[in-house]
């Protein structure tokens, strides 16, 4: 990755900075002070830029105009993110071009091809089909991390964020102001990926997610045998175990442990795990619906969604939940209003999907193998790159207000800005877009005194921007050599 100097200073609007070319805007669309349906328009110089994700409800895109913006980046395939993407490309006036990995891609299609089987929204009100999902990828451009690509002045280029598979951090330059968005990241390694680079110089701003606050996670080895030890202790009772969980991420490290678990006792060997998803193998079973399964004795079963709000995890919930044998591993974030959210909390009841209430008896864990970043991997995070502004996104508004709190007593001594924006609130700075000229020959002997004029032949890297007749005795070829 080619180097652009030192990054610009960036500072409040002065009486010296108004001019709009030196303006920066950052406005979320979403997820200003929520998870979810998270969405960032970026305008630098008349640059209209977009990150777009989504979950829910859609981004307030009527806030902006989609045909203004260049470029859009998708960090990666989870639905909070990618969601309203066939919707954007396919049904607003967006003209520019969209970028995502390798991984992300090909597993977006996959996910929104069956988000759109299992919805229960009627076809009249569906936002896109699976035509619109084809047409999308199609507009679709790929991106390998580190490489450098360029659009209308915008360079950008990506790292590895962890959290899952192809997920992506995104670092944008123009005219010298770098910005870096994280998008759900993560600087711890489990059993299937790399933690998060850290980039190797600091932005100017870093957009970054803040999902867990100022809470810390417990050291992996104590959530793995936490996690090993309640669905033994459950299977010796001759209960079952249901795991809600998204069918892709968290899953797939989740099903490694099972599986070398399993591995390593024998005992369990004919207890069946059942996961949701034909990407099962070794110890582990597939399952496709509630009517495939044959609920009889002890079992584990992975299911989506991971909030129980649908689908086969709340169909073996409301199956399971009246039994004290049974159990309920919450295995990370889950958003306010979920019925996952709600049985954390120690409930005596709940309200099934018919209507009617049924007691709650089973027990309920909450054992956090999220691959966001706590409170430690941010303030690290942060530490290592000392961005001279923050914005933070991604998270409950509370949850957010702490870690604003916690981030600026930590920065104090930097003079750090850390601005936690709400949905289609606007963050304006200004810059210096300071420009470097490089000299040869004569204009080359000796320092210019500010003010003074510097007369020669302008030329850009790609254009001649400035055409002057200068008289030259000499061989075309040493001139020719000179100029490169």
């Amino acid at each position: 990755m080619a180097s652009t100097g030192p990054p610009q200073s960036l500072k409040r609007s002065d009486t010296s900075l108004t001019r709009e070319g030196d303006q920066l805007i950052i406005t979320p669309l979403g997820a200003g002070n929520e998870v979810g349906r998270s969405s960032v328009y970026m305008s630098i110089k008349g640059k209209p830029y977009c990150i777009l994700r989504h979950v829910a409800a859609l981004p307030y895109f009527d806030e902006i105009d989609p045909s203004t913006i260049d470029v859009l980046l998708v960090t990666h395939f989870h639905l909070d993110h990618t969601a309203s993407l066939p919707y954007f490309l396919e049904k607003t006036t967006f003209k520019g071009r969209v970028f995502m990995t390798h991984a992300t891609k090909a597993i977006y299609k996959l996910l929104l091809s069956d988000y759109v089987k299992v919805s229960t929204v009627s076809v009249e009100d569906m936002l896109y089909d699976e035509q619109d999902i084809l047409r999308s990828m199609d507009k679709i451009e790929v991106i390998d991390f580190h490489q450098t690509l360029e659009v209308n002045g915008i360079r950008f280029w990506c790292y590895t964020a962890g959290h899952v598979l192809g997920a992506a951090m995104f670092m944008v330059d123009i005219a010298g102001v770098r910005v870096l968005y994280t998008g759900d990241y993560s600087c711890e390694e489990d059993w299937h990926l790399l933690a998060a680079e850290i980039p190797q110089f600091s932005p100017d701003i870093c957009i970054i997610e803040s999902t867990y606050g100022v809470q810390l996670h417990q050291p992996r080895n104590v959530r793995e045998k936490r996690f090993t030890d309640v669905i033994h202790s459950t299977i010796s009772q001759g209960g079952c175990v249901l795991i809600p969980a998204f069918a892709l991420g968290r899953a797939q490290e989740l099903l490694l442990i099972l599986d070398e678990y399993w591995s390593n006792h024998p005992e369990l060997h004919n207890i069946p795990i059942y996961f949701a998803s034909p990407l099962a193998k070794r110890h582990i079973s597939s399952l496709k619906g509630i009517e495939n399964f044959n609920d009889v004795g002890p079992s584990v079963v992975m299911a989506s969604p991971n909030g129980l709000q649908s689908g086969l995890s709340r169909q073996l919930f409301e199956m399971w939940c009246s039994d004290k044998k049974n159990a309920c591993v919450i295995l990370g974030y889950v958003l306010e209003g979920t019925l996952a959210k709600t049985i954390i909390n120690e409930l005596k009841e709940v309200t099934i999907m018919n209507g009617l209430t049924a007691p709650l008896n089973m027990q309920v864990h909450y054992i956090s193998f999220s691959a966001h970043a706590d409170f430690a991997q941010t303030s690290t995070f942060l530490k290592e790159l000392m961005p001279p502004n923050i914005i933070l996104v991604h998270g409950e508004s509370n949850e957010m207000g702490r870690l604003k709190h916690k981030l600026i007593t930590q920065f104090a001594d930097r003079k750090t800005k850390i601005i936690s924006p709400k949905n289609c609130q606007s963050v304006e700075m200004y810059f210096n877009s300071e420009k470097m000229v490089k000299t040869i020959g004569r204009l080359a002997e000796k320092t210019p005194e500010v003010g003074e004029t510097v007369s020669g032949l302008l030329l850009s890297t790609a254009n001649i921007c400035r055409r002057i007749t200068i008289a030259f005795s000499g061989a075309f070829g040493v001139l020719k050599h000179r100029l490169k």
